[in-house]
C-alpha cells in the first residue's frame, strides 16, 4: 500500500478525471447519500491506495437523497450518459427497485454496501454479507423462544421474514415492531412508550434490526427508562457492533450481543487503522473515529472494482462504451454489450479486505465470509466466537452469558427481613392476603421494583426472632437476618 501522505495531490488528479503518466483509466460512477461523509472518505482513500502508475479508476461523484427515486433516476442516468463502466452506490427500500431495474436493463454493474437483496438480481454486486445465518445461530445458542423483534423497514424486510419463518417452524413467539417510521420530533417519546408496552408484556429479550444511528437513539431511551439493567438482553442485528458508543449501557447490567465484520485485531485492518487515524479530519471527514463497517465495505468495494478492471485490462478484453453513451430512458433500451464481461469479472474477484475474505457467488452475493460474535462486558466489547457458512457459530470464549440470559427469571429468591416501620409492616387487613401481599412499606415497594426490573420472583420471609443479626460469643452462631442468610 502507498503511504497516505500524498493523498491530496493524487486525489486532485483523480477527481478531475486525469491520469498520471498516461496510465489507463476507467471511469466509474459514485452515488453517495448525504451525510455519508466517512464512507466517502474511505472511498477516496481506496482510490489512491489501489491505483497504480499502470492502472487506476476515475470517479464521477453525485450526492443525493437515496430515498428519492426521482433523484436516483436523474443521477443514475447522468452517470450513464457520462460513459461510466460501473457505478458504486447506496440504496434503500424506496430506491432499490429503480436501481435494479436500470442495472438489469442497461447491463451496468452496481457495487453496493447497502443491505443484501433476496432473489437473483443481475448486475448487483453486494459487498455486505448476509446477517440472517449469524442471527439465527445466536438466537438458537441463547435458546430464545420468546422475544421482540424491532426492525427498520428502510433496510428491507428479508431478515425479518426469515426470522418469522423460523419462528413458525420452531414455535417461537415473536413480537415484530417496525421502528422505521417513527417521526423525528416524536421518536424519543415513541421509543419510551414502545418499551413500556414491552415491559407490560414481560418482553425483556429484544433484537434491534437497525443501523447504529437508530440503535443509538433507541438505547438512549432504554437507559432513560431503566431498561438497561440485569434481566434484559439485546441483540444488535447489524455488522458493526463496535461502531456505536455502548459505554452508557455497559455498566447497567443488561446483556448486549451482536456481530462485527471488521476485525481490528487482524494485521491488515490494524495497519490500515493506524494510517486512518493519522488522517486530518478536516480533509477526510469521519477519520477522527474508527472506521465503521459501512465505510470498510466501501473501501473494499474500491479494491474489488480495481481488481476486476485491472484483470480486464490485462486480458485485453474490449469493454469500450462506443455508441452506448446516451439516454438511459431510451425506448427501446439499448443494453451495453460489454456489461456482461464486466459483471463476470467483478464476481470472479477474490481478495482479502478490511471485511475479511471477499468472494462472490454467481448472483453477486458474498460467500465464504466470517462474522465475529460479540458480547458487551464490563470492560467493553469482547469477541466470544465467530460464525461462518461451514462451521456456523463457534464459541471460543468460556466466560459467556449463561444460556439462561434472563438471569434469575423463573427462579424464586428468598428476601429475608424483619418487621419494622416504615420499612416492612403488616397490612391492617393482612389476614385477607397471602405471601408478599400481606406486607407494605418502603422496603416492600423497593423489593417489588427490583424484582420487576431484574425479572425474578421473590418471597418475603420474616425472621422469627425479629433481630438484624448478631454473633453469639459462646456458640459462634449468628442470629437474626444475618443468621438466616447462612
Amino acid at each position: 500500500m502507498q503511504q497516505f501522505k500524498n493523498l491530496s495531490i493524487c486525489l486532485i488528479s483523480l477527481l478531475c478525471g486525469l491520469t498520471i503518466g498516461g496510465s489507463p483509466s476507467v471511469q466509474i460512477g459514485g452515488l453517495f447519500p448525504r451525510g455519508a461523509d466517512q464512507e466517502y472518505s474511505a472511498f477516496r482513500i481506496g482510490m489512491v491506495q489501489f491505483g497504480t502508475a499502470e492502472f487506476r479508476l476515475t470517479p464521477h461523484i453525485d450526492n443525493l437523497e437515496v430515498a428519492n427515486s426521482f433523484a436516483v433516476t436523474n443521477c443514475f442516468c447522468s452517470q450513464f450518459s457520462r460513459g461510466v463502466y460501473a457505478i458504486f452506490g447506496f440504496y434503500d427500500k424506496k430506491s432499490v427497485n429503480t436501481i435494479t431495474s436500470f442495472c438489469g436493463t442497461l447491463h451496468v454493474s452496481f457495487i453496493t454496501p447497502s443491505f443484501p437483496l433476496d432473489g437473483n438480481q443481475q448486475f448487483i454486486i453486494q459487498m455486505r454479507p448476509d446477517i440472517k445465518g449469524p442471527l439465527l445461530s445466536l438466537i438458537e445458542y441463547y435458546k430464545w423462544d420468546k422475544f421482540a423483534y424491532l426492525y427498520d423497514s428502510d433496510r428491507g424486510l428479508t431478515t425479518l421474514q426469515v426470522v418469522l419463518d423460523t419462528a413458525a417452524e420452531k414455535k417461537w413467539q415473536v413480537t415484530a415492531i417496525n421502528v422505521g417510521n417513527m417521526k423525528d420530533d416524536r421518536k424519543d417519546e415513541a421509543y419510551r412508550s414502545l418499551f413500556q408496552d414491552l415491559e407490560n408484556k414481560k418482553e425483556r429479550r429484544v433484537i434491534l434490526d437497525c443501523e447504529q444511528d437508530k440503535v443509538k437513539d433507541i438505547m438512549e431511551q432504554v437507559i432513560t427508562i431503566g431498561r438497561h439493567v440485569k434481566g434484559y438482553h439485546y441483540i444488535i442485528a447489524n455488522l458493526g457492533f463496535v461502531d456505536g458508543d455502548l459505554s452508557k449501557i455497559q455498566y447497567g447490567g443488561a446483556n448486549v450481543s451482536g456481530f462485527q465484520i471488521v476485525d481490528f485485531d487482524d494485521p491488515l485492518v490494524s495497519k490500515f487503522d493506524q494510517r486512518w487515524e493519522a488522517l486530518e479530519e478536516k480533509e477526510y471527514p469521519g477519520a477522527d473515529n474508527k472506521i465503521r463497517y459501512t465505510s470498510a465495505l466501501t473501501y473494499d468495494a474500491v479494491q474489488v472494482m480495481t481488481e476486476a478492471f485491472r484483470y480486464l485490462h490485462k486480458q485485453r478484453i474490449d469493454i469500450s462504451r462506443r455508441a452506448n453513451n446516451g439516454d438511459c430512458l431510451a425506448n427501446p433500451a439499448v443494453p451495453w454489450a460489454q456489461g456482461v464481461e464486466i459483471e463476470r469479472a467483478l464476481k470472479q474477484v477474490r481478495v482479502d479486505g478490511l471485511t475479511g475474505n471477499i468472494q462472490f457467488d454467481q448472483y453477486g452475493k458474498r460467500v465464504n465470509y466470517t462474522v465475529n460474535v460479540m458480547e458487551l462486558k464490563s470492560n467493553g466489547p469482547v469477541k466470544i466466537g465467530y460464525w461462518n457458512e461451514v462451521d456456523k457459530m463457534v464459541v471460543t470464549k468460556s466466560d459467556l452469558f449463561p444460556n439462561d440470559t434472563m438471569g434469575l427469571e423463573n427462579k424464586t429468591v428468598i428476601v429475608t427481613t424483619i418487621l419494622e416501620a416504615p420499612y416492612v409492616m403488616l397490612k391492617k387487613n393482612a389476614d385477607l392476603f397471602v405471601d408478599n401481599e400481606r406486607y407494605e412499606g418502603y422496603c416492600v415497594d423497593l423489593a417489588a421494583e427490583i424484582a420487576k426490573h431484574c425479572g425474578f420472583k421473590y418471597q418475603l420471609k420474616i425472621v422469627g426472632d425479629g433481630k438484624y443479626g448478631a454473633r453469639d460469643a459462646e456458640t459462634k452462631i449468628w442470629n437474626g437476618m444475618v443468621g438466616d442468610s447462612f
